[in-house]
């Protein structure tokens, strides 16, 4: 008795996991796809908010607290980022050289190339490395190892479950969204941003996972952390409409600095790949120092800089000489390989140059000068959704780091002119996408190809097939008896055949044919079976599950067609 209960358990529990595949080979919503986006976001949004724990627990001894330049060179914190660099470098060579990708534009390729599965051991790297980072007052941001470590620790949770292909890169894209999230505790802003940079495409079936991730993420940090609005304390008033073209005058300007700031960066990071790390690391650490001896508020994320901004009277020769010395300190940390984001640098020259333009345009329009503070938000917003191709993602994310909803229209008033000067007329590429190429990392999939990765092979895989012996007798009466089923056969080396009966024109006989098929794993999607296929665009492959000899399923070339011409890839 207590034998059949356990062989009843183990059935159930197989018919489960096969029910399971099959519905999270369709590329439909699915409600057993967003309740393990949310069992994975728990798992992702956990190593973020560690990260971001001993974060906070690091810089309380190492972050820069005094904005006075002459109290600061004689500070200990001043050597952190030549400290830093070293210790960077000790623990990149602990790990393999297999592993030393990371950062947005890696997990990229990933998700293009590769479903967004990314090796686990390419985790602790992207941790350490980049609390050293932080910690160390390198200009660079949270969000670049929230990005890469929210990403591993979803792909990996759906490789170890052996989810199919196609929901793995969905449980990719949900842990990133779920990393965004706990560090800014912006939502909203993290969908859109996976939408916007990472998967460039919109579908109904992706969007429910990423939000339950992403709430997730945000109402993990919220009860860590507290429902902070990160800039809610920047006085933003309600422009009046006559100051809106001097808003469109200033995108124009931030048009500028951010091509100016996306060349030079790629320039940095395409002559750093020809030097040995230690070289890079050393470089990067000796710049930020000298920087950080005449200008501390340049360095860090860009807290400093936002703070500097917003003081009462700041002066614009200081403005200026931070705006510069940020500028060459971020260029110098992310394009000479120090890990960490972009996000947090960019709000801080955002900040310095909004700033900057608003006091400038008060020396001519003194009714200006009440509405600095917004000027200040809004030049955050454009230099991210300028420099990162996302500014939809950037208008959403200062909508909720302030908390106040009166910027959205001066600030698609600055952005639209801002992204027209960076990419129409002084044609800046995207960072990311830039990045990928100097790295040598692939990220172009056709169209066909790329409509089928969203689909598993178990959702138009044939399930009515045969397999029988090597008795030619056998094979021909199995045959005859088919009625359209597929028949296969394994032959003595173990490869599997499909069998066929040819009519032969000229004697009108039947003859018995064998053809090769190859085979590819029921996690599989239908873009590994067109590879296979398209070849000689004929022909079937069969579908395994768990290890090769347990068939269940085979599409042929005529099923992939059909599927293709249905409009549904």
């Amino acid at each position: 008795m207590q034998r059949l209960v356990k062989k009843t358990y183990l059935q159930s529990c197989k018919y489960l996991r096969t029910t399971l595949r099959d519905k999270l080979s369709q590329a439909k919503i699915s409600g057993q796809l967003c309740l393990i986006a949310l069992l994975f976001a728990l798992a992702a949004t956990s190593v973020i908010l560690l990260f971001r724990l001993l974060l906070q627990w690091m810089t309380a001894y190492t972050q820069i607290q005094s904005l006075n330049t002459t109290e600061f060179i004689d500070d200990w914190r001043v050597l952190l980022p030549l400290f830093g660099a070293i210790l960077i470098w000790l623990v990149a060579q602990m790990g393999s050289s297999r592993y030393k990708r990371m950062g947005i534009a890696y997990v990229m390729h990933r998700i293009k190339m590769h479903y967004g599965k990314i090796p686990l051991p390419s985790a602790p790297a992207q941790f350490f490395q980049a609390l050293l980072a932080l910690a160390s007052n390198f200009s660079v941001g949270k969000e670049g190892p929230a990005i890469h470590l929210g990403a591993v620790s979803a792909s990996y949770l759906a490789e170890k479950f052996n989810l199919p292909d196609n929901s793995v890169r969905i449980m990719c894209a949900s842990g990133i969204a779920a990393g965004i999230a706990a560090i800014f505790n912006s939502p909203l802003a993290a969908v859109i941003f996976v939408f916007e940079v990472f998967l460039r495409e919109y579908k109904v079936h992706y969007f429910f996972p990423i939000m339950i991730s992403a709430i997730c993420g945000a109402l993990s940090s919220q009860l860590v952390f507290g429902n902070i609005h990160e800039y809610e304390h920047i006085g933003v008033l309600h422009i009046p409409l006559s100051q809106y073209p001097i808003l469109a005058v200033c995108g124009i300007a931030i048009g500028f600095v951010a091509a100016i700031f996306n060349r030079t960066l790629l320039a940095v990071t395409d002559t750093g790949q020809q030097w040995p790390l230690i070289y890079r690391l050393g470089l990067a650490g000796i710049v930020t120092c000298i920087i950080g001896m005449v200008l501390p508020q340049a360095l860090g994320s860009g807290e400093l800089a936002i703070a500097a901004s917003i003081t009462e009277h700041p002066s614009m020769l200081l403005l200026f000489g931070l705006l510069v010395g940020k500028i060459i300190a971020t260029v110098a940390a992310l394009g000479l390989g120090i890990p960490g984001g972009i996000i947090g640098p960019l709000y801080g020259i955002g900040a310095v140059l909004g700033t900057l333009l608003a006091m400038l345009a008060t020396s001519l329009f003194p009714d200006v000068a009440p509405y600095i503070g917004l000027y200040t938000i809004i030049g955050m917003s454009a230099m991210m959704g300028v420099c990162l191709n996302a500014p939809l993602a950037a208008l959403v994310g200062m909508l909720e780091l302030t908390n106040n909803a009166s910027i959205i229209l001066p600030s698609m008033v600055v952005v639209i002119p801002a992204f027209l000067i960076s990419h129409q007329v002084l044609r800046t590429k995207s960072i990311f996408y830039r990045q990928m190429e100097i790295m040598g990392l692939d990220y172009k999939v056709s169209p066909i190809k790329l409509g089928l990765q969203k689909l598993g092979v178990r959702a138009i895989m044939d399930r009515r097939f045969v397999i029988v012996g090597h008795n030619d007798e056998l094979l021909l009466e199995v045959l005859k008896r088919a009625e359209g089923r597929s028949v296969l056969s394994r032959d003595q080396q173990g490869n599997m055949q499909m069998l066929q009966l040819e009519l032969q024109v000229s004697n009108e006989v039947s003859t018995l044919t064998r053809h090769p098929i190859q085979g590819v794993a029921d996690t599989a999607t239908l873009k590994e079976v067109y590879d296979i296929l398209s070849r000689e665009r004929r022909g079937e492959v069969f579908i395994y599950q768990n290890n090769i000899s347990e068939i269940v399923g085979v599409i042929s070339w005529a099923s992939l067609q059909k599927q293709i011409r249905s409009g549904q890839v």
